[in-house]
């Protein structure tokens, strides 16, 4: 599975990934949106087992992928759609960069470009939903910038309710994207 975009290739998981992966995960920036056992090594581990499992599903439902810069082929972050918990219509995006990229270069902006085109192309969904911490005002712009809409919070667990911080939930429909025009 791949998609190929200007400067990055989305592909699934290797081995030779790991190491990448988990430092980026274990650095105190990365963590600061993140409750305290998503960090851990053990927690990073089985998020791999995981995402090579769904690499291997047919039919295939979640693709969580590499992010890899196709210049010198440095993993730098993954992102993906899931539709598992959700109708076949809809599938859930979710994109995360190691903390040196953050802000840089409008990476996220083109990986979420290309996976919300995969979403609704290739898989056909009609909506693209996504979750994110209140605080994290990255992620609020780039929601914003491709047509998402906030339609309402989630329940949220104690260390973001112990910040004054809740989840958004986001929308974006196949129409409103389509309207867009980026």
């Amino acid at each position: 599975m791949e998609i190929i975009t200007k400067r990055f290739l989305l592909r699934d998981f290797i081995e030779e990934d790991e190491p990448a992966f988990f430092a980026y995960r274990a650095d105190l920036r990365y963590a600061e949106f993140c409750a305290p056992e998503e960090v851990t090594l053990n927690y990073t581990q089985k998020l791999l087992h995981l995402f090579n499992q769904w690499a291997t599903e047919n039919p295939r439902y979640n693709y969580q992928l590499a992010l890899v810069d196709r210049r010198n082929q440095e993993l730098i972050g993954c992102g993906g759609l899931r539709q598992e918990g959700y109708s076949a219509d809809i599938a859930e995006l979710g994109i995360e960069l190691a903390s040196q990229f953050w802000g840089r270069y409008a990476y996220a902006i083109e990986v979420a470009k290309a996976l919300i085109e995969f979403g609704f192309h290739n898989l056909a969904v009609k909506e693209i939903r996504g979750v994110s911490v209140s605080a994290n005002l990255r992620v609020t712009r780039l929601a914003q910038r491709y047509g998402f809409i906030a339609i309402g919070t989630r329940p949220s667990p104690n260390w973001m309710s112990d910040r004054s911080w809740s989840q958004i939930e986001w929308q974006l429909t196949r129409e409103s994207w389509e309207n867009l025009a980026i």
